[in-house]
């Protein structure tokens, strides 16, 4: 338990940089700083809160519910996490000085390579008694190493086609589109189902299990009609969009029997955080509804408060959520700890305060509606509730405190 919560607490140091880093984007656009490369450092605020926050946070805790302890796989799991958490330091200095360069890529590759690692380790040391824990996780981990194939596919791109090609565009895209819809959400459900001790028959289990991947397979056309021009496209969206709302309900049938009991045991905080983690994965379900239709399917693209915003809530609602979640019911949160209750309580409404301002502005760009007055100062202003979230998570709780004494 005390290498866990050393590990966390790296996890938050990371999320907390990211944090600071989209705060530093945000005020380019209120009160711009000299020699700050918007782009440079938009891919440092990416990377590390994808791979420095909920890598890392599901490797742990990946670790710490489904392998069993010994020495042996305390010490390569441990050395694994600091290797990881080396490459996460390199990309955090070396993309906002350079972008994709040298030192960025040897970074990133690294990363890469210790991702395999993790894989393998996992796949060989786990012992997991529940079918659909067991399936969950190892799809989560075979989605991390499929979307790895798109940053392989970036250098042929480049060197063919160029950076502006669709074959690049198309590239990114299909990494982005598994991490976050293959290995992070159905990784989370494995973590999901072990922590509320799901007990399902098979067969109602491998009814779900299969319209997900379908669902996950097929939503990726989207992105893929931003840069080609196809109506097949669209269709195959559509479809992957139904049945992926076809997966959440049976989702929901599966969790609804032992969700009152589980809920009843927690405390306050935690069901304000699986409530707010399971609001945001539902949302997420009916937002991506809209983009059967055509024009939504490529306005979504086209206008980018929507991109930020649907990020950030796969990101920060759905997965951040659960992970909250996760860690208040084994304590590495102390959840009796009254301040960091209000630091995740903060944390959440700077969530809603930034997300529903980059909604808003998106559809009044849509609509040629009137814009919001003094929009990227208040969206400035909101996100640092975020900042001031992390940081009282982090600072309150004696339990990570005490991990370092």
């Amino acid at each position: 338990m005390m290498m866990l919560k050393k590990w966390i607490l790296i996890c938050f140091g990371n999320f907390l940089i990211a944090a600071l880093m989209g705060l530093l984007l945000r005020l380019q656009f209120v009160a711009p700083v000299a020699n700050v490369n918007y782009q440079f450092l938009l891919h440092g605020h990416s990377h590390i809160a994808m791979l420095g926050w909920v890598y890392l946070a599901l490797f742990a805790l990946i670790y710490h519910f489904f392998i069993p302890k010994n020495k042996e796989t305390e010490q390569k799991f441990n050395r694994l996490f600091w290797i990881t958490e080396v490459a996460v330091i390199g990309m955090m200095i070396a993309f906002p000085l350079q972008g994709y360069a040298v030192f960025s890529i040897i970074f990133s590759t690294l990363h890469i390579f210790s991702s395999y690692y993790f894989v393998r380790l996992v796949w060989k040391n786990q012992q997991i008694e529940s079918l659909a824990e067991r399936y969950l996780l190892k799809t989560a981990l075979f989605f991390m190493i499929l979307s790895t194939c798109g940053v392989w596919c970036l250098g042929p791109a480049v060197g063919l086609l160029g950076k502006t090609s669709a074959f690049y565009q198309i590239a990114i895209q299909f990494f982005l589109h598994f991490q976050f819809n293959g290995w992070f959400i159905i990784a989370v459900l494995a973590l999901l189902f072990h922590q509320m001790n799901i007990k399902v028959e098979n067969h109602t289990f491998f009814s779900f299990y299969k319209w997900l991947i379908v669902g996950t397979v097929l939503t990726f056309a989207l992105p893929v009609s931003w840069f080609v021009s196809s109506l097949m496209l669209t269709w195959i969206n559509g479809v992957g969009v139904v049945v992926q709302l076809v997966a959440f309900v049976k989702l929901v049938q599966m969790l609804r029997p032992q969700f009152g009991t589980f809920y009843a045991q927690l405390k306050e905080i935690e069901r304000i955080v699986y409530s707010f983690a399971l609001l945001s994965l539902g949302l997420k379900v009916l937002v991506q509804l809209v983009v059967i239709f055509p024009d939504m399917a490529l306005v979504s693209h086209q206008i980018r408060n929507f991109v930020i915003g649907f990020i950030h809530m796969i990101m920060l609602g759905i997965i951040t959520g659960f992970l909250l979640g996760f860690l208040l019911n084994i304590n590495v949160i102390n959840c009796k700890n009254r301040f960091s209750g209000y630091g995740i309580k903060i944390f959440i409404m700077g969530f809603v305060l930034t997300e529903f301002l980059l909604f808003a502005q998106g559809g009044n760009l849509f609509f040629n509606w009137k814009l919001i007055p003094m929009y990227h100062e208040n969206l400035f202003l909101s996100s640092i509730w975020l900042v001031v979230g992390i940081i009282m998570i982090i600072f309150s709780t004696n339990n990570l405190k005490n991990s370092l004494k």
